[in-house]
C-alpha cells in the first residue's frame, strides 16, 4: 500500500534502502553548482546507483559518467527512487511516465510540491516524499 512519507521514521527507512536512483531533471557537469547535480553526484559517491534523465541537453549522452535515458519507464530494471527536480508546475506531463515505471518511490526535492500529481502516484501505489531534501536527508539518516 503507498504511502505519503512525511515522518522522520518513514524518510528514514527510504534513504536506508536506497540502491538505485533515477534523476529525473538531472543537470550536467557543467551546472555542477546547482543541486540537480550535486545531490545526484553526492547519492553517486556514497555508493547508490545513479540513473541520469535530464529534461534538458538533448545532446547530452552521459551524465556521472552513467548514460543518460529521456523518460524514466525507459530506464532498464528495477528503480527504488524517482528523485525529481522539476519545477511544481512541470511535473504533471511526467506523472504517466513515472507510473509506467512503478518505482518504489518518487521524491520531490525541497521547495517541490505539486498535491495532485502525488495523488496520482499514490493511487498507482508508488510511496511519495514532497519538499524534502535527499542529500539532506540521507547524510542525516544515514550518516555517510
Amino acid at each position: 500500500m503507498s504511502r505519503l512519507l512525511e515522518t522522520d521514521e518513514d524518510v528514514a527507512a527510504l534513504v536506508r534502502s536506497l540502491k538505485r536512483v533515477a534523476v529525473l531533471g538531472i543537470k550536467t557537469e557543467a551546472q555542477r553548482d546547482q543541486a540537480a547535480f550535486y545531490v545526484p553526484e553526492y547519492l553517486q559517491g556514497v555508493g547508490i546507483e545513479v540513473v541520469p534523465v535530464p529534461v534538458y541537453f538533448p545532446s547530452v549522452t552521459r551524465i556521472l559518467g552513467q548514460p543518460v535515458f529521456r523518460k524514466v519507464v525507459d530506464v532498464p530494471g528495477v528503480v527504488d527512487l524517482v528523485s525529481v527536480f522539476r519545477r511544481p508546475q512541470d511535473i504533471p506531463p511526467h506523472v504517466d511516465d513515472l507510473i509506467a515505471k512503478r518505482p518504489k518511490a518518487v521524491w520531490f526535492q525541497l521547495g517541490i510540491r505539486n498535491d495532485e500529481a502525488a495523488k496520482r502516484l499514490l493511487a498507482a501505489g508508488i510511496d511519495v516524499v514532497q519538499d524534502r531534501c535527499l542529500l539532506v536527508d540521507h547524510k542525516h539518516f544515514v550518516g555517510r
